[in-house]
């Protein structure tokens, strides 16, 4: 009776840990499943994270620690002739690299002679953009102004951002707009201005081109109280660029700084999770870069601070259950 009393045993123990195995494989296979079915990517940008690279050697950094994409160098190549930036884009395509987005050569900011000064140079810059294979362009609005109120504010960009856009669409190109969520950044102008997605979904309806959208950081979404909820109701043409960040620990919300941010789930602060589910779950197709503001980063030597932030990526990829 006693050995057959530790059959039973047994026979319980390994149906349990078959059950169990049974199950987490499951798992590991939904999950797997789910981050093959993503159609976003990673992206590196290394001005973010303090590492100076040239686009081949941005691209050799993306293909050895994993990166799906670089950030494009417009400078690169404005002086470059057309075979040279074809002999480039068949690297890109060779090595398997994608880009991400092109940041704004236009003075929006500055004054109207300014502005148009810089707009007349975008159709060549756009051009050669084009060439390179960049589809997407992306610029950050202030939440504030000193002496232009909201209205006069809205009305300002809303020409000026539509001018843009239509150059851009020319060529091919999306352009993204990124609020400033902080309420310690909006604090410090006389006049208040966007710093949510609403109210900046409400400009790219206003510019009306077809080809405006936002750029999404998990950073100013968190700071300016958004939601999942809200990002739900986005779709992937609404979305041209993401940026994720953590915040640091132990700070309210509405006393979180700007330029003190963290690398993606590394503190748990910023729901990560129910970001990145949304992005998949309404289609978003473009690329996904770290801009944590983060000193210690900064000051790490390169292939450290590369390691670091592609396992950040790596973990935010993890959580990813669609």
């Amino acid at each position: 009776m006693p050995s057959e009393a530790i059959s039973r045993r047994e026979f319980c123990g390994s149906a349990i840990a078959a059950a169990a195995a049974l199950h987490f494989a499951k798992s590991a296979g939904q999950a797997s499943a789910a981050k093959n079915k993503v159609k976003f990517y990673k992206n590196l940008a290394g001005g973010h994270i303090g590492v100076r690279a040239n686009q081949r050697q941005a691209l050799e950094y993306a293909v050895k620690y994993g990166f799906d994409g670089i950030t494009p160098s417009l400078g690169e190549f404005e002086s470059k002739s057309a075979a040279e930036i074809r002999e480039w884009a068949a690297t890109m395509k060779e090595k398997g690299g994608r880009y991400g987005a092109a940041g704004l050569p236009v003075q929006f900011r500055r004054d109207e002679d300014q502005f148009q000064e810089s707009l007349s140079r975008l159709s060549k810059q756009a051009g050669v953009l084009k060439q390179m294979g960049v589809t997407r362009m992306a610029t950050w609005i202030t939440p504030g102004h000193g002496e232009l109120t909201y209205l006069q504010q809205l009305k300002l960009l809303e020409r000026r951002f539509r001018e843009v856009a239509k150059v851009l669409k020319d060529n091919g190109i999306r352009l993204g707009l990124e609020f400033v969520g902080p309420r310690t950044s909006r604090a410090r102008s006389r006049f208040a201005f966007i710093c949510t997605q609403i109210e900046m979904m409400e400009l790219v309806e206003a510019i009306g081109t077809g080809n405006v959208g936002l750029l999404m950081d998990s950073w100013h979404w968190y700071t300016s109280h958004g939601t999942v909820e809200e990002l739900l109701r986005l779709s992937n043409k609404d979305i041209v660029h993401v940026h994720v960040n953590d915040a640091p620990s132990g700070i309210p919300v509405d006393e979180q700084i700007d330029n003190r941010r963290k690398l993606p789930v590394t503190t748990g602060v910023i729901d990560l999770k129910g970001f990145i589910n949304a992005l998949a779950k309404i289609g978003y197709d473009g690329p996904v870069e770290c801009e944590p503001f983060d000193q210690e980063l900064r000051q790490m030597e390169d292939n450290a601070a590369l390691q670091k932030t592609i396992d950040s990526l790596n973990r935010l990829w993890d959580l990813i259950a669609v």
